[in-house]
């Protein structure tokens, strides 16, 4: 009896110690962050392209632990619609509807876990899309799963 007592208190203690706790490990409470708000940063708020011509879409993003992906996202705003993280507003175009509006849309996985990293992505504007009011927005995700976005108004013109 006294056996079987020894053996479920060694086994038991062996099972408790074995369990990790929350302070055994990095939590990650922390959002990953984007900014295109540096010298090399593109397009900046309010930026004119043209059609027909080729751009590097760039941007800054940075984790706390480890980054895992990001994504470019292009569509037009010709319904004025906002995103809740917009920084400014541009002077807009009277409301119309698309007939054939550029739309872009590609994500992408980063590997080696790095903690900084610079999005350039080089897309041709297409010389028949729509002109008029779009929206670039960059997102990005940590290995965790946090993610942040950003969303900036552009103008496509001739």
């Amino acid at each position: 009896m006294k056996r079987i007592a020894l053996i479920t208190l060694v086994f038991g203690s062996l099972f408790i110690a074995s369990c990790s706790s929350d302070s055994d490990s990095v939590r990650d409470e922390e959002r990953p962050t984007i900014t295109v708000d540096y010298s090399a940063g593109f397009p900046q708020g309010c930026e004119t392209l043209q059609r027909g011509e080729t751009y590097t879409f760039t941007a800054r993003v940075t984790d706390n632990l480890a980054l895992a992906s990001y994504s470019l996202d292009l569509h037009h705003n010709f319904d004025h619609h906002t995103h809740d993280d917009q920084a400014a507003t541009c002077d807009l175009e009277p409301v119309k509807t698309a007939v054939n509006p550029l739309i872009y849309m590609e994500n992408f996985s980063l590997d080696n876990r790095p903690t900084e990293y610079e999005i350039q992505i080089e897309v041709s504007i297409p010389e028949d899309i729509d002109t008029g009011d779009y929206h670039c927005a960059y997102s990005v995700t940590d290995e965790t799963g946090w993610q942040s976005r950003t969303s900036i108004d552009i103008k496509i013109t001739d």
